[in-house]
């Protein structure tokens, strides 16, 4: 019997596992698809701290930041590029408003940019401004997974469907297993899985053919936050552009909230494509191979779930990050690998705890 199962194979969950096995604990991962198979595999793979706002998710992504350069440098082939990420305005009055969001950030490291081109050469000449953030990071998410679950040593299990979790088990389609802990790290089927208010939030990316350095950093629009922390059902866009080390660029970022309907929008990936080209009129000679879509899995208050649930004996959640979960992975999996060890945490868990939604639990 496995001290603890940890159902997803994403970021998260392989996160939670690698944590979990340093602390001692033999580990059971668990996933119906394969690694990475859900949120992780239709990322970008970003590690932010620009567009947090002051808060307590703030607080564990500048923690989770420094535990993702730890990593870098003890996994091999993760990708993980501290690149920083410049975020752009098109006006005065959103370079104000930006000016004031960087200058709450306590923590944050932000650079006021007053010639955007001076960061990144392929601009559009009329914007009026940035900020630059050197904290912010990439990954390639699927390969992070899979090296965290690697140097973990637990056992990984995929194909195997969990239908329901029970106080010391989980009942799959291939029997039960048995454990002293489990972990919900199942991405946007958590809430189905362990009763919690995860919802699904739906977006598109957009890859390009392989080009030389057009983007050197992560860079966005200002209206990217304001997108994040939106609760609108409806389509929102917000553009942006970062280039890979396979020399492909990503286009994004599109929001909206229509369950699990994964149809492909075309007038949604025109959306992005325009928004990429506003901000880097190069690309408009680029040509697209490929779009992707996922889902987020997002919660009302915006901040993830993380800790024990009350109702079920053993029972923790890791789940809940939207489009946060690859930068938040590593403080989530210490968080909880410290919760079910009884070692003291340096964070204040209770914004993330599950009973906060008193209405559902």
């Amino acid at each position: 019997m496995p001290d603890v199962v940890v159902i997803g194979a994403g970021v998260v969950g392989a996160a939670c596992a690698y944590y979990l096995s340093r602390a001692g604990l033999t580990v059971t991962v668990l996933d119906r698809g394969g690694v990475s198979g859900g949120t992780t595999g239709a990322g970008e793979g970003n590690i932010l701290v620009s567009d947090k706002p002051p808060g307590p998710e703030l607080q564990i992504a500048l923690r989770s930041n420094e535990l993702w350069r730890a990593l870098g440098r003890q996994l091999e082939g993760i990708e993980l590029e501290v690149k920083g990420g410049l975020v752009v305005t098109e006006s005065q009055e959103q370079q104000e408003a930006l000016r004031a969001f960087a200058s709450g950030q306590a923590g944050v490291t932000a650079t006021e940019v007053t010639d955007v081109r001076d960061y990144e050469p392929h601009l559009a000449p009329d914007l009026a401004g940035g900020m630059f953030y050197p904290q912010d990071m990439q990954v390639q998410p699927m390969l992070a997974a899979a090296q965290l679950l690697r140097a973990s040593g637990a056992t990984v299990r995929l194909g195997v469907t969990v239908t329901s979790i029970e106080p010391g088990r989980v009942v799959t389609d291939a029997g039960v297993i048995a454990a002293g802990a489990i972990v919900n790290a199942a991405g946007v089927w958590a809430g189905q899985l362990g009763d919690v208010p995860v919802l699904p939030r739906r977006g598109f990316i957009l890859v390009t053919s392989r080009q030389p350095e057009l983007v050197r950093h992560k860079v966005y629009a200002a209206s990217y936050v304001a997108a994040v922390e939106s609760d609108a059902a409806d389509l929102q866009t917000s553009p942006v552009i970062e280039g890979t080390k396979a020399g492909s660029i990503l286009i994004g970022s599109s929001r909206e909230r229509v369950g699990f309907d994964a149809a492909m929008s075309l007038p949604v990936l025109r959306l992005l494509a325009a928004g990429a080209v506003r901000l880097f009129p190069v690309l408009k000679q680029v040509r697209l191979i490929r779009a992707y879509k996922g889902f987020r899995p997002y919660t009302l208050d915006h901040l993830p779930i993380i800790g024990a649930d009350p109702r079920v004996p053993g029972l923790y959640h890791a789940c809940g990050h939207e489009g946060a979960g690859v930068g938040l992975a590593p403080i989530t999996g210490k968080l909880i690998a410290d919760q079910i060890t009884g070692s003291p945490t340096d964070v204040d868990l209770s914004p993330f705890r599950p009973e906060r939604f008193h209405v559902q639990l």
